[in-house]
């Protein structure tokens, strides 16, 4: 009897992994590592860019590898690209692979809802951040950015990433959340974010529910924060004459199909979903969108001259429209997007067998689109280790010539619905901070921090200024 259980038990365990693992001549090319379980997984997690490059250069634009007994499936180049935006959600499943979010955001709440659910939820958000709205939005980020850098002062070292950092968050929370909370409860909320942020590490990814102090302090802040928006509303409930050009009142007044409104708990998770998400990609780009401008001052002359240009034509007025015209200054940050992207993979679980550059990728795997290896393919962009902004112009428009080719804010039915306002963001930012200040890198240029979940530069990242 226990003879035949220790001779049958790993047998069947084989069994389940050839089956599971083997390769079938139409899928990938497919290297599940040396050890069955762990595969390819230290490689991976040590250096993921550049594991996925080197296996780009080997395979093509689709391969597959096993860590921790899952199957991940890389897509890297723009015909690789077009099947994972442009496919079905039914067929290419979010809320699997981003399991680790829902304790982030709180339950029924975005990868905790069933995918009509989910629609409805990311219609709200779309909602918030419609033209419309944008144009209310402009006036209050560059109050905050001409707030924050009035404290600058004449000359001094920064560490630019945690100096926009603090200022990305101030203008979120002036736009997204509100002026009660900005002017009130901004100390509170940046504590509780703080929190939240802590608690996505990468053990999380693998185990969100894990009784570590950092889970702990997530998931009292996630309540608190709920219950901070919650009496924040229904405070606004009670004064109904009053008039709330902001995300929080966007959300307030929702509706589903079915009639019914958010609760506060879906408020205050979306709420957090909107933050987390625009905080730490904003306040990244904008970083390598300075840092790269000071690496390659070449390009300064241009953008300030069309600084210049815009805010004549505008009326000495930084608003909506003047923003949209800085086409140098807009070429500058989605160049920054390309070479170094904050999300470095894109997930999804596929539900079907999928057609992908003449493989057939098997159900169950998990597809990985990387914007940090596409944008970096010599046969799409030239001399893609250089920063240039001018590829975008025409008539190189070198993110044209392929559909899908840049997918810095994703793409397709993909594409990131907070697009609009993070460009607005960044581009308000070094309009003023561009025209006040002369800034240098103390050091060389930093390098990718790959060790955390949404990639920045290394810190610290000096610089020195001294005003105009």
């Amino acid at each position: 009897m226990f003879w035949a259980l220790w001779v049958g038990l790993p047998l069947l365990v084989a069994l389940f992994y050839l089956k599971r693992f083997s390769s079938p001549k139409s899928s990938p090319p497919y290297e599940a590592g040396l050890i069955p379980y762990l595969g390819k997984g230290y490689e991976f997690g040590t250096s993921p860019v550049e594991f996925a490059t080197k296996l780009h250069q080997k395979y093509g634009p689709v391969f597959t590898i096993n860590v921790l007994g899952k199957r991940l499936t890389f897509l890297a180049g723009p015909e690789a690209h077009e099947p994972f935006l442009k496919g079905d959600d039914k067929d290419l499943d979010q809320n699997e692979p981003y399991q680790f979010a829902v304790p982030l955001f709180g339950k029924g709440v975005v990868y905790d809802v069933d995918l009509a659910t989910r629609n409805q939820q990311l219609r709200f958000m779309r909602g918030s951040l419609k033209t419309d709205k944008m144009k209310t939005y402009v006036s209050q980020i560059v109050h905050e950015t001409e707030m924050f850098f009035e404290k600058w002062g004449e000359s001094g070292v920064v560490d630019l990433r945690n100096e926009l950092s603090q200022l990305i968050i101030l203008t979120a929370s002036r736009c997204l959340m509100g002026k009660e909370v900005r002017e009130h409860l901004f100390g509170d909320v940046a504590r509780l974010f703080q929190h939240i942020d802590e608690g996505l590490t990468t053990l999380s990814v693998f185990f969100p529910y894990l009784p570590i102090p950092q889970h702990k302090r997530r998931d009292i802040a996630r309540e608190e924060i709920i219950k901070l928006f919650s009496n924040v509303m229904k405070e606004r409930k009670l004064h109904p004459e009053e008039q709330h050009d902001d995300v929080l009142q966007v959300f307030m007044e929702a509706k589903y199909k079915n009639g019914r409104g958010l609760t506060d708990q879906e408020v205050g998770g979306m709420m957090v979903a909107l933050l987390f998400a625009g905080q730490h990609t904003s306040s990244i780009t904008s970083s390598w969108t300075g840092l790269l401008l000071m690496d390659n001052p070449d390009f300064i002359g241009p953008v300030l001259k069309e600084q210049e240009e815009v805010l004549k034509a505008n009326g000495g007025e930084l608003n909506y429209d003047a923003l949209t015209q800085m086409t140098k200054l807009h070429n500058c940050i989605k160049e920054a997007l390309r070479m170094y992207p904050p999300l470095i993979f894109l997930m999804r679980k596929l539900t079907v067998d999928m057609e992908v550059c003449g493989y057939v990728v098997p159900k169950g795997d998990t597809l990985f689109l990387s914007p940090a290896v596409s944008g970096r393919l010599p046969d799409v962009w030239s001399s893609p280790e250089k920063f240039d902004p001018d590829r975008y112009e025409a008539p190189r428009e070198e993110d044209k010539k392929k559909p899908f080719s840049y997918v810095g804010f994703g793409g397709g039915r993909h594409g990131c619905m907070g697009e609009t306002f993070a460009y607005l963001q960044i581009k308000t930012i070094w309009s003023v901070l561009l025209r006040k200040y002369k800034m240098e890198i103390q050091g060389k240029l930093p390098v990718p921090d790959y060790s955390a979940m949404v990639v920045g530069p290394t810190q610290p990242c000096l610089v020195k200024y001294s005003r105009r």
